[in-house]
């Protein structure tokens, strides 16, 4: 396929002959990296239409270039990039001078600069990646998502793939969700209550963006998911955070005047303590006292492998406060980008016309590849498939940190993918992650989950998705060696107490 003709373009001010200006141009769309070796040229009558000059002008230039080694003509098939032409500068070239925009004034909101951490891109090429939240390729069922990809392109789904939706959803993957999905978590919804998002975050940042204002206060566990407090930084409300125990967030400790209650109930985020139903009932009691809504993140709950999981808060739910998150990107692989909310009619009908603002709606194709993969039962026994792992790798995980001396500070009762871990005071782990890095170990630093200037250095997060189960313990005996050598005055840090 050749270069796209409406690529090239004669600027108004180019100078000399048409055969030179054309010339010039190419040469510079190859210098520059534009045009690489082995692209095909637009055929000369195809430039020349374009261009609006003559053919054999056109054909001239070409010929010029080819003989200046820049292209090579290969018989009937046309002009194509040399691969012998001048290779492009490895640097980029330098802006001819600052923007004449002051963007420090016309930017009137920032969204950068939060605490969400970036993951390193290349964690698969790592030895011990103890990164949560990553699709292991071990245990995904690629064949027959191939397999149900390809019936989603198929005549009879041209509808589904291509229609646009507008402010609606693929009605086989609502109507799943409806009646087996929601069903497992006691919540019952009609297909006006349901909305499917670009995954869990973006279900967050719409309710947000729906339910708070500069005026209302949003409270959120301490610790936290770091990008649901990026969200609310940016939604402009009064956050206050209230430090979680070992059964979740302390309904006592929420503060009189809150609107919006944000909450992980099932597998508190980032500790994995499960809240009891009795503390459950005490948050829907609360939460009615002061009139707020409540936001679940029900986040993965499937992998409860212990035991079952507890019924979800919005299953308890009698008076319409509780907007239910749930995804699908942690159960089957996070670049899936699928979630869903669930809530009260009046809040859905919002949410799904912010949506249609911004997005109109996920991808057709998308969702029906997920609807016949969860329909014909390939999501269940890949659910019974990564359970049973995630198991096997627990029990060794929970071996090799009691030998090596690792200490646990949260883990889970129903099972999960992650401990959450705390090393002794004077442990930076952020530095302990960088001296890692150097061994092939990925941890993740606790510091980002938590709230306010003083927050404690000393905690981090192991998970075991996508570590194979050989590597567990060798790379649990790396993060005791690093950790005892801060013991040992080697770039010791103080950090805060941990509360």
């Amino acid at each position: 396929m050749a270069l796209p003709v409406e690529t090239f373009f004669l600027p108004p001010e180019a100078q000399g002959t048409l055969q030179s200006q054309i010339q010039q141009m190419i040469a510079r769309g190859i210098l520059s990296g534009q045009f690489r070796p082995g692209e095909k040229l637009p055929s000369t009558r195809k430039l020349a239409q374009h261009l609006g000059v003559s053919r054999i002008t056109v054909t001239i230039a070409y010929t010029e270039l080819q003989a200046n080694d820049y292209l090579v003509s290969r018989g009937r098939s046309g002009y194509f990039v040399s691969e012998n032409a001048p290779i492009p500068p490895a640097f980029a070239p330098s802006r001819a001078g600052p923007d004449a925009v002051d963007w420090s004034r016309a930017i009137g909101q920032r969204f950068s600069g939060g605490d969400t951490p970036r993951k390193p891109v290349d964690w698969a090429r790592f030895r011990y990646p103890f990164i949560y939240g990553q699709a292991d390729p071990t245990l995904f069922d690629h064949a027959n998502w191939r397999l149900c990809a390809v019936q989603a392109l198929g005549q009879r789904d041209f509808t589904a793939m291509t229609t646009d939706y507008f402010d609606q959803d693929d009605p086989q993957l609502i109507e799943f969700i409806a009646r087996h999905t929601l069903p497992r978590r006691g919540i019952t919804a009609r297909p006006e209550q349901i909305l499917i998002t670009l995954g869990a975050q973006n279900a967050l940042w719409l309710t947000a963006q729906i339910v708070l204002t500069q005026r209302r206060r949003a409270a959120l566990e301490d610790p936290c998911y770091h990008a649901l407090r990026d969200v609310l930084s940016q939604s402009r409300c009064h956050v206050t955070p209230v430090r979680v125990d070992q059964d979740g967030l302390p309904p006592a400790a929420i503060p009189p005047g809150t609107d919006v209650i944000f909450t992980t109930p099932s597998h508190q985020c980032p500790t994995t303590a499960t809240m009891p139903v009795r503390r459950r009932q005490a948050l829907l009691d609360r939460a009615r006292e002061m009139d707020a809504l409540i936001v679940e993140d029900d986040y993965e709950f499937e992998m409860s492998f212990l035991k079952s999981p507890s019924p979800a808060l919005k299953s308890l739910d009698r008076d319409g406060r509780v907007i239910y998150v749930g995804s699908f990107s942690k159960s089957l692989f996070p670049g899936l980008r699928l979630g869903y909310l669930v809530g009260s009619e009046p809040f859905i009908r919002e949410a799904r016309a912010l949506r249609a603002s911004v997005l109109r709606h996920p991808p057709g194709h998308i969702q029906r590849t997920a609807a016949y993969f969860l329909s014909l039962g390939h999501y269940d026994a890949l659910i019974r498939r990564t359970s049973s792992a995630l198991h096997e790798r627990r029990a060794i995980m929970e071996t090799a940190l009691d030998r090596h001396g690792l200490q646990i500070a949260g883990q889970g009762a129903y099972g999960g993918s992650s401990f959450w871990m705390r090393a002794p005071q004077g442990v930076d782990t952020e530095l302990l992650a960088r001296r890692l890095q150097d061994h092939g170990v990925l941890i993740e630093p606790g510091r980002a989950f938590f709230n306010g200037q003083d927050r404690p250095r000393n905690y981090y997060r192991l998970a075991y998705s996508s570590i194979p189960t050989d590597r567990i313990e060798p790379g649990l005996r790396l993060i005791a060696r690093e950790i005892e050598s801060f013991g040992n005055g080697s770039a010791a840090v103080q950090a805060p107490a941990a509360g």
